[in-house]
């Protein structure tokens, strides 16, 4: 995708006019193998190519005063991949973090993660504690970074905390949603407005499956690597071009 400043800056006027942007923007960065294996390069090259993608869309959206962007990093079933592969991601992701932290800082970029740390390596896990901490300060765009993520799984265990929350306080009577989201890993963000899936793949993969309920969905063809700032304010504009029901009917919406 050839890269057009004039075009983004365009389509950034754009939107600061506009008043019914998102709040919080999620993204399943789909296509990384499939961009480095047209270029007749190696997976972790296309995966490289894709932090520059993250970094972009990271400034993107400080520019708007986007309040959150989760991406999904690397989900639980991801360990599968070839040795190899899971090797060089974890590497790239403990590099990347190294780099870019104190960059996030400047920035005000607020770093979080959900998912299980626990489960990834001590490099890259250290290097995330360390950006964690570093950021915890700042009041800025919310980084939060799906990392060793399922969504069935989280699901799993916050319904277990909550039975466990309740057998310890004696408390009965019949469940609410509120009540069920504070044992969410995500209990103190807003839901996902949107979500956006690049490569042309039209899937969720066990991504915030309770989170994005009535989430706008946007597919796009475009390669991760090849995902601009144009693309992803291109994304924004369709979402602010649709109404958002929950439920209703259209007339109910404006009334």
């Amino acid at each position: 995708m050839t890269k057009d400043p004039i075009a983004s800056d365009a389509l950034l006027e754009e939107l600061l006019r506009r008043e019914d942007l998102p709040e919080h923007v999620a993204i399943i960065m789909d296509g990384n193998g499939r961009w480095a294996k047209a270029r007749g390069l190696d997976r972790v090259e296309g995966h490289a190519a894709g932090v520059k993608t993250v970094r972009t869309v990271v400034e993107a959206a400080g520019a708007i005063d986007l309040g959150v962007l989760t991406l999904y990093v690397f989900s639980n079933e991801n360990w599968k991949r070839p040795l190899n592969e899971v090797r060089s991601l974890m590497f790239l992701l403990s590099e990347t973090i190294e780099n870019e932290a104190e960059d996030l800082r400047r920035k005000n970029v607020q770093l979080r993660v959900t998912g299980n740390l626990d489960e990834v390596p001590p490099g890259p896990r250290g290097g995330l504690q360390r950006a964690i901490e570093l950021t915890s300060g700042n009041d800025g765009l919310i980084l939060n970074l799906a990392l060793n993520y399922s969504s069935r799984r989280e699901i799993l265990q916050a319904t277990e905390r909550l039975i466990n929350k309740r057998m310890s306080s004696g408390r009965v009577g019949p469940l609410t949603e509120e009540e069920f989201e504070e044992c969410l890993l995500t209990s103190d963000l807003p839901h996902p407005d949107l979500l956006i899936r690049t490569s042309g793949e039209q899937r969720i993969s066990n991504f915030l499956l309770w989170q994005i309920a009535y989430a706008e969905i946007y597919f796009t063809e475009t390669l991760w690597p090849d995902f601009d700032t144009t693309a992803f304010y291109q994304a924004l504009l369709d979402y602010s071009d649709r109404e958002r029901r929950f439920g209703m009917t259209s007339e109910q919406v404006t009334e």
